[in-house]
């Protein structure tokens, strides 16, 4: 379990890291990448510390609906709107909709925080 935090914990932080570069290209596939990281590893930090409270959560989706419903996350519609911007973002090779997307991640941040913190919180 705490391995996954501690990755999880490590891909946000790089994140944060990419973000606060001078944006480039490179910064911003890289940011997206990062991106995709620290939410492939949020959902599944979350689905093992449900697992621990017998809560049980097969994908993204249904996991973030458990997360909701236990407390780890608060209803906002960002919640919903970065899950689609990383579906998007792994079958994505449009440069335009790369661009949106990385301009909607400093936002995403303080959620996937709040989300980490309420995880180690609650080991």
């Amino acid at each position: 379990m705490h391995e996954i935090i501690t990755s999880f914990k490590k891909a946000l932080n790089g994140l944060e890291e990419a973000l606060g570069m001078k944006p480039t290209d490179i910064i911003r596939d890289a940011s997206i990448q990062r991106f995709e990281f620290s939410v492939e590893l949020a959902w599944k930090s979350t689905q093992k510390f449900l697992r621990t409270q017998n809560v049980e959560c097969n994908s993204p989706k249904s996991c973030m609906k458990e997360a909701f419903k236990f407390g780890l996350i608060q209803d906002d519609p960002l919640w919903v709107q970065m899950m689609d911007d990383k579906n998007l973002t792994v079958h994505t090779y449009d440069e335009a909709t790369a661009e949106k997307i990385y301009k909607r991640l400093p936002s995403y941040i303080p959620l996937l925080k709040k989300l980490l913190e309420a995880i180690q919180d609650g080991l």
